[in-house]
């Protein structure tokens, strides 16, 4: 499993709100549990003091994903640095219980962590899987959704680096909201040149006579 991986805590955390609809599902500990992920032994550490913590990393999180998306590059590496250093994690050769065709177990790196609380784990593993994912792939990959209201967190993982739109469905409603958007500018031309018409041959027949 490459580290990079766990990029998608950091995505999971910040979309549980959506800031410009008022919208937030963080709102119990199974919440905060789910984020982990089925079958998570860290999740069992949740409680309820957890659901304040964890707002307050999303909201960190989120100002990396603004920073990223803005362009500041600098910005967006100092928040994250800063959240590397309140929640380090301790790297560890894994194999799980995965085998080759000759019987030995599939290393990969694993992000070990011995948190005081959920929280603490869980950032932990956020913060370095999004560390991972910036250095290896560029701070620009990292962005928020252009179909306003939205402005869901994404990963840009695309080969031409030209993903803006955090879903498909979302994507769809940008194209749709365009193309509107140009069918109203063109019947807007066409009235207006109609308008401009009409008057020049209002203009035209008053002279003559």
């Amino acid at each position: 499993m490459e580290l990079a991986y766990y990029s998608d805590y950091a995505v999971r955390l910040v979309n549980t709100e959506e800031p410009a609809r008022g919208k937030d599902s963080l709102t119990s500990v199974e919440t905060v549990r789910e984020l982990f992920g089925a079958g998570s032994s860290a999740a069992r550490r949740a409680t309820d003091a957890d659901v304040t913590r964890f707002r307050s990393v999303r909201t960190r999180l989120r100002a990396v994903f603004e920073a990223a998306d803005s362009g500041d590059e600098t910005l967006a590496v100092d928040l994250l640095n800063s959240l590397l250093l309140e929640f380090p994690v301790s790297p560890q050769i894994s194999g799980h219980d995965y085998r080759d065709e000759d019987g030995r177990p599939l290393w990969h790196m694993h992000l070990a962590d011995h948190p005081s609380n959920a929280t603490a784990g869980y950032a932990a593993i956020a913060a370095m899987g999004l560390a991972f994912h910036l250095t290896e792939y560029g701070v620009d990959r990292l962005g928020l959704c252009e179909a306003r209201p939205c402005r869901n967190a994404y990963l840009d993982t695309s080969t031409n680096r030209s993903r803006r739109y955090c879903s498909d469905r979302c994507a769809t409603r940008a194209n749709v909201a365009a193309y509107r958007a140009r069918k109203r500018l063109e019947a807007d031309r066409s009235d207006s040149t109609g308008l401009a018409d009409d008057s020049a041959q209002r203009t035209t027949a008053s002279g003559e006579r």
